[in-house]
């Protein structure tokens, strides 16, 4: 049976990709996309910044048709300037609006926004009231478990939410108080899942980073589908292997050193043609570690590619990688 958010189909057992800061930029979500993602998000979009005009906010809301479907995900801690940046990001013609009460950095959580929002339920609710009501497209919400171990009240989040018509929720299994630190605990979002009140699609999210792991937490937990993150960043196969492991019950070869180097310079690509030679070139850098992550002795390729300044000094270095090592692992 199909996963439906509003009008959009998702296919069976959709599997998301995570909007992460200074990750999941229009490069990273091609790549992602060609991979196997099903659905994916922009960066979060900082509501006041919207509404500044900021420069990098508006950039943010740069989507591409190969993405559909595309989500805008904002957040922010003013009930009016979510409302008026709902209607900014709605004209930049996404599939789907998405807030962030999930965000438990401290820039953001401690200025009344993000993870913060699970302290104030009623000053949630009323806030996506407020998106709900400001633009025509369907609102989903990502969001953690609770603010911490004594008040993990997202089941009450995903019922009050429902009632003011969100459309999907995706649940972090972790605290604000957690970060990203010990184990995911997808238990209560099994509970929401089965909540007989709750119609609408519930994604779990945190600590899928196998397709063993994706297969037995489907069939534990009985979400609607899956949202990945850290596990696809220099990974975008992840999303392609979770799925031929779900149809087969096998594992997909993993990718070979040719297949590195391709995706990467796709990436690189797309990364110069959006953003220019200079800053497209210079934020790649984050990425190489993890594009050849666990290739032994690739310690000096890897600090020759943070160095270069030019493109085809980056494919120079791609093209001494594929020569070195193409024999062990083809």
């Amino acid at each position: 049976m199909s996963v439906q958010i509003g009008n959009i189909d998702l296919g069976e057992f959709p599997l998301l990709l995570a909007p992460m800061e200074d990750v999941s930029d229009p490069p990273f979500r091609y790549v992602c996309k060609q991979n196997g993602a099903d659905m994916m998000y922009t960066e979060f979009i900082s509501s006041e910044g919207l509404i500044r005009d900021a420069a990098k906010s508006r950039q943010k809301l740069d989507i591409f048709e190969y993405e559909r479907p595309i989500g805008i995900q904002i957040f922010g801690s003013d009930i009016n300037s979510m409302r008026t940046a709902t209607e900014i990001a709605t004209l930049a013609g996404p599939d789907l609006m998405d807030i962030n009460y999930g965000c438990p950095v401290k820039q953001v959580a401690c200025r009344g926004a993000g993870a913060s929002l699970l302290q104030d339920i009623d000053k949630m609710v009323a806030m996506t009231k407020a998106v709900v009501e400001a633009t025509h497209l369907p609102v989903t919400v990502k969001t953690r478990l609770g603010w911490d171990d004594t008040t993990k009240n997202v089941y009450e989040v995903a019922e009050r939410l429902q009632d003011i018509g969100i459309k999907a929720l995706t649940i972090h299994g972790r605290t604000r108080a957690q970060m990203y630190k010990g184990e995911a605990d997808w238990t209560l979002i099994r509970d929401i899942k089965k909540n007989p009140r709750i119609q609408i699609p519930i994604f779990g999210n945190g600590d899928i980073d196998s397709p063993e792991k994706a297969a037995q937490w489907r069939m534990e937990y009985e979400v609607d589908g899956m949202m990945i993150g850290r596990a696809a960043i220099g990974y975008p196969w992840i999303f392609r292997e979770i799925k031929h492991y779900f149809a087969t019950g096998e594992h997909l070869e993993g990718p070979t050193i040719a297949e590195r180097i391709d995706v990467c310079r796709t990436h690189l690509e797309k990364s110069v043609a959006w953003k220019g030679p200079k800053t497209g070139i210079f934020e790649m850098r984050r990425h190489y570690a993890s594009y050849f992550k666990g290739i032994e002795n690739f310690k000096e390729f890897r600090m020759r590619l943070v160095q270069a300044g030019t493109i085809e000094d980056v494919e120079e270095i791609l093209e001494q990688i594929h020569d070195n090592y193409a024999t062990e692992m083809a």
